[in-house]
């Protein structure tokens, strides 16, 4: 009999997170609930009515503690319904306050395009000589960006209106994806018929034995191929939804348009993905390593997930978790390390899975309380880095929230994986330095390697294949199956070299990528890790100076674009830079291995 797993209220108090930080009582979230009511009505009194800069400030204001309000009551609405997702009165509580939001966006929705409509005199004059808008001064810069590519009100309202057929490629993939698409029944290593899903499929492919990773990977892929054209014409339709917004915003390409946001040049893009290729080589040596240490004659891509080491399988309760990674994060000074306590002592975090709780690991919060983090703690080395990585992003929330203002706060998803990355950067090579054999080690490095693997070179080839796909159809090029398979079959061939067996069947495997259809995405998952990795040497080998630099990152929030606040810290990337210098880790760790290997 497996451990049965507990009702919620059967968990101890001190494992849980205290959500009454937010509100004491039911009382206090429908007080405010009706205050938000208020503050709608209140903002509609603006409607046509920004005119000059008292009542742009006093919109501004209200519109600001509009927002708060509404953020804190959906926050722990939804918290509370994580907690239990069964429990009917937080499930309706958490859908009203999804309402609200939605009331509160719409009644908001004048107030851009007014404030845009504005003399930019008006607006200057704002930003650079009344004080009462200092708070506001990259807000407002960063609106008046937009205007070069903000339409007239009816335009923007067919825009608006276009948005539930533009999420058409991406719901049919999903439902193509999720519910109709079946996999076969494989031969497990027991003997046993098992279907394959997406959900066993790394499973399998992780397996060590060889056959069955075969089977996973020419069963999966298989049904793909019979489905080809479908997914060929949801992704030429999807990237064809992406140039038409680009240009009816005046915007050059799609990809110009995606990057705007963040407002990262397109060197950036380009950088990333020329840096990678001066460096392929590395990869080629992990695929060679790989290879050797899997003692194969021909490698496959069926032979890619199976771990390189055997599973190192050593289990930790909760509180021997937190003691490493407090132990672990030392480098990043006293202050740092107090706050984590603060964490881990004041009921920032829920740890244990109870039933109906929601799954996975997250980390949430509203302004002006605490953030918190909700784990599914098992016990396993990737639970003592998954409190290394949430409590990273919750630090970033802490420190951000302290320094700045509600307006400034929030920041972007560029740099959101930054803080939690360079903790799990930090924390692994505190790990590795003190792993008690050489098996404990070789399976550190392992990690570390995978991550470098599947974070930025897997990201970075996944970026070159959108680039690819918008360039074709933005020069009039149909994206046909055969176009689309063989450019994925080549990009393979490029980045995994001559050690390995591109199969036929990888060609695929871009039909099953759920980000493709959030355009130019993945890139910053290898911008902030390499970001991340560059921060970490940084805060290793100089020590107080790059913690403080570091710090500063971290108390920006929002206040200026992403680009500018890591050129704070110490890392350009508007430059080759911080990607080479990361990769220069990765090739660290590969001589490391193969020092071990050679004992």
């Amino acid at each position: 009999m497996g451990k049965k797993l507990k009702d919620r209220k059967d968990i101890n108090d001190r494992y849980k997170w205290r959500l009454e930080d937010i509100y004491e009582s039911d009382k206090e979230w429908n007080e405010d609930f009706d205050k938000a009511r208020r503050l709608i009505g209140e903002l509609s009194n603006f409607r046509g009515k920004i005119k000059d800069e008292k009542s742009l400030l006093d919109v501004l204001k209200l519109n600001e503690k509009l927002s708060m309000i509404t953020e804190r009551l959906f926050v722990f609405a939804r918290m509370k319904r994580d907690e239990d997702n069964s429990n009917g009165k937080y499930q309706a509580l958490a859908d009203k306050a999804m309402r609200l939001n939605i009331e509160s966006s719409s009644a908001a929705s004048f107030i851009l395009p007014e404030i845009l409509s504005m003399d930019e005199g008006i607006i200057r004059g704002c930003i650079e000589n009344n004080k009462d808008f200092e708070d506001y001064r990259h807000f407002l810069e960063d609106l008046l960006r937009y205007k070069p590519h903000t339409l007239t009100e009816r335009e923007e309202m067919i825009l608006a209106e276009s948005a539930v057929m533009a999420q058409a490629p991406g719901n049919i993939f999903k439902m193509l994806d999720n519910a109709d698409i079946r996999f076969p029944a494989i031969e497990n290593e027991d003997g046993d018929y098992v279907e394959l899903t997406h959900g066993n499929f790394i499973k399998f492919m992780s397996s060590s034995d060889r056959n069955v990773r075969k089977r996973a990977f020419q069963s999966l892929y298989g049904v793909y191929k019979s489905f080809v054209n479908t997914y060929a014409s949801t992704t030429d339709s999807n990237v064809k939804k992406d140039i038409f917004y680009s240009k009816m915003r005046n915007y050059k390409t799609s990809l110009e348009a995606s990057l705007f946001d963040d407002n990262v040049p397109i060197d950036v893009y380009n950088n990333l993905i020329d840096a990678i290729h001066e460096r392929i080589d590395l990869l080629h040596r992990y695929v060679s390593l790989r290879k050797r240490m899997l003692n194969l004659d021909e490698l496959h891509m069926y032979d890619l997930y199976v771990p390189l080491v055997e599973n190192y399988d050593k289990e930790y309760d909760y509180e021997e978790a937190k003691n490493i990674v407090l132990k672990g994060l030392e480098p990043l000074g006293d202050e740092y390390i107090d706050i984590l306590k603060e964490g881990f002592n004041n009921h920032w975090i829920d740890v244990y899975e109870n039933r109906g709780k929601t799954s996975g690991a997250y980390s949430w919060g509203t302004y002006g309380v605490h953030p918190y983090v909700l784990l599914n703690f098992q016990g396993k080395l990737d639970d003592v880095f998954t409190i290394a990585h949430e409590m990273g992003h919750s630090l970033h929330t802490y420190y951000s929230d302290k320094a700045q203002k509600y307006i400034n706060s929030q920041y972007k998803i560029f740099v959101a994986e930054v803080a939690s990355t360079c903790n799990e950067a930090i924390l692994i090579d505190y790990l590795i330095k003190n792993a008690k054999d050489k098996n404990e080690k070789l399976y550190l490095l392992n990690h570390y390697l995978e991550q470098f693997k599947g974070t930025i070179y897997r990201q970075v080839m996944f970026a070159e294949f959108e680039k690819f796909t918008h360039e074709e159809v933005e020069k009039g090029e149909s994206l046909t199956p055969e176009k689309l398979c063989k450019k994925y079959h080549e990009l393979n061939k490029f980045y995994y070299g001559n050690d390995i067996v591109i199969d036929d069947e990888i060609d695929y495997e871009w039909e099953r990528i759920p980000h493709f259809y959030t355009s130019f995405y993945v890139y910053k998952y290898a911008t902030g890790f390499s970001a991340a990795t560059a921060l970490s040497q940084m805060i290793l080998n100089e020590g107080d100076v790059a913690v403080e630099r570091y710090k500063e990152f971290l108390k920006s929030g929002g206040s200026d674009y992403p680009l500018n606040i890591l050129k704070k810290a110490g890392v350009d990337l508007t430059t080759k830079k911080p990607i080479l210098d990361a990769l220069d880790v990765f090739e660290s760790i590969l001589d490391e291995i193969d020092g071990l290997l050679d004992r």
